[in-house]
């Protein structure tokens, strides 16, 4: 008679795996358990066969479509938590900061839509050694970026005064950026877009065709700066700042949320972050479809183009971009524009708020 057969137990080869694997040695039915071990080590190596394939094909796309793409996967992973909601106000969804970089000699940039005009007129910060010095206009993904997180500090804190040191660098980092300094680091730039937004004004205005109304103020009312006595590190370097009273009132009325998962996504395009910011803002107010113009969306998007069909054909890129992220927004591109419909907030992934019933006297 011919004795069994030994069983193979190579196929098995996680630690923890083999782990349970001697506990069932000598013991009833050893076979037909093991066989289970071999079996949760097939799934096992499926999974990390497809997560390794995974992570080749992000390995192999460009760095945005990457953080499109691993940003994705975490909505679809992971549901919006309150821990991913920051805030920016409404105003700055509607009209943007400029795009690129203006010389130093040009002092003021305006942005249009519809009947609103935001005028933004750049400033002068004070110097360690006593010296005004000029700050460029605020431009670029940086400055929005950095908009979003000084609302949102002011929003967490219940407080007009932020302190930044404690905060930016890190805020720098959870965007994708390194904190480098030096001239050309990552960390700098931010720091100077900071002193740039801190010392500009801002104007907004509005129209009907019979009256008009301007509204005038400074986002920031102080703002502390100290030089580094690093060499290679000789910026002004934020430390603390506090919102003008109407700014922080505004905000405090203002204030429309967004997923910080999301804005790392975009976080390399300012018009990108400007589609986010405004497509959440439109969503919010409409409760029937909506169409929106190529020359309102021009309007709006299409500083820095000389030829509509450029810009038209520049904006269906970068939207797609957007439903990357968010496959199920109700946008659609027509010959003609633009149309939106209702959606609930989950299609930005924004967790549901609660909504805070207000007392009646008999209650109070």
């Amino acid at each position: 008679m011919n004795s069994p057969k030994p069983f193979d137990d190579s196929k098995i080869r996680d630690a923890d795996l083999r782990e349970e694997l001697e506990r069932l040695r000598g013991g009833p039915m050893f076979t037909t358990l093991a066989q289970t071990l071999i079996s949760r080590q097939e799934r096992r190596d499926q999974e990390r066969a497809v997560a390794e394939a995974k992570a080749r094909e992000l390995d192999a796309m460009p760095r945005e479509q990457r953080r499109r793409a691993i940003v994705r996967q975490q909505f679809e992973d992971e549901p919006p938590t309150v821990g991913d909601l920051r805030h920016i106000h409404s105003v700055l969804a509607v009209c943007g900061l400029p795009y690129e970089r203006q010389p130093l000699d040009v002092r003021r940039y305006e942005r249009r839509q519809g009947s609103m005009s935001l005028l933004v007129n750049a400033g002068e910060i004070m110097t360690p050694s006593g010296k005004w010095a000029p700050q460029e206009l605020p431009f670029g993904p940086k400055a929005r970026l950095i908009l979003m997180h000084l609302c949102s500090q002011a929003v967490l804190q219940n407080s007009p005064t932020i302190e930044i040191a404690e905060t930016f660098t890190a805020f720098v980092r959870e965007m994708g950026f390194n904190d480098s300094g030096g001239s050309r680091g990552a960390l700098t730039a931010f720091k100077q877009q900071l002193n740039a937004l801190a010392a500009c004004e801002l104007k907004i205005g509005t129209w009907n065709g019979t009256t008009a109304k301007t509204k005038s103020f400074k986002p920031i009312d102080e703002f502390e700066v100290w030089l580094s006595n690093n060499p290679g590190q000789r910026s002004l370097w934020p430390s603390t700042l506090t919102f003008s009273q109407d700014m922080y009132e505004s905000l405090k009325h203002h204030a429309m949320p967004v997923n910080v998962r999301a804005v790392k996504a975009f976080a390399g395009s300012a018009r990108k972050l400007d589609l986010y910011f405004w497509l959440g803002y439109r969503l919010h107010l409409i409760d029937k479809p909506l169409h929106i113009s190529w020359k309102a969306l021009a309007e709006q998007f299409g500083t820095g183009f000389s030829r509509q069909r450029d810009f038209q054909r520049k904006l269906a890129e970068e939207l797609g971009h957007i439903e990357e992220v968010f496959p199920k927004l109700p946008i659609k591109l027509t010959e003609d524009g633009l149309n939106l419909r209702p959606a609930d907030p989950n299609v930005l992934a924004l967790p549901a708020q609660k909504v805070s019933k207000k007392k009646t006297p008999s209650q109070k």
